[in-house]
């Protein structure tokens, strides 16, 4: 480097007064503040996300179990109907009907109830149209039939009812 170029590096800044130094120094400490503020805002919001995850992984933790269960709930209501049609009324399927009503309600316990359908509109968020059927007895868009109930976890769908929906005659 030239002479020049040294001399330049080598000479100190110019002199600021006190007056100049306290700007800066308020300025920077105004800095830290908006951050500190920023920071603690962003925690607050932090804090607050993390409660409303707890509290919804608690409302619906029952859910993913009451699914795994729900196909041995339909194998009961499929005996019980086997049982009703071939018409027997004997103890044991007052067994399977008294463990049928132990079972849906300590799903009710938890929060998981059956959606109640047959004779209502149908409503494509909690049933599944499987079969449209012509009947000029009920309104378009009736459920006539419950092939497989479906159930709701607090108030998320777990498994949507497959129906048999009516048409215009």
């Amino acid at each position: 480097m030239s002479e020049e170029a040294n001399a330049a590096v080598e000479q100190p800044s110019a002199p600021t007064s006190p007056q100049d130094d306290l700007e800066a120094i308020k300025k920077e400490r105004d800095e830290y503040l908006d951050l500190a503020t920023r920071t603690r805002a962003e925690f607050e919001n932090y804090q607050k996300r993390v409660q409303r995850d707890r509290e919804m992984d608690r409302k619906y933790a029952f859910g993913p179990l009451a699914e795994s269960l729900l196909p041995i709930l339909d194998n009961l209501d499929r005996a019980l109907a086997a049982a009703k049609q071939a018409g027997e009324t004997g103890p044991l399927v007052q067994g399977v009907t008294m463990v049928q009503a132990q079972f849906l309600e300590m799903l009710k316990r938890h929060g998981v109830t059956r959606i109640e359908c047959e004779g209502k509109p149908f409503d494509p968020h909690l049933h599944q149209a499987i079969v449209q059927q012509p009947n000029n007895d009920v309104e378009p868009n009736t459920i006539l039939h419950v092939v497989e109930h479906g159930f709701v976890n607090q108030d998320r769908v777990l498994r949507p009812a497959k129906v048999i929906v009516s048409t215009k005659g």
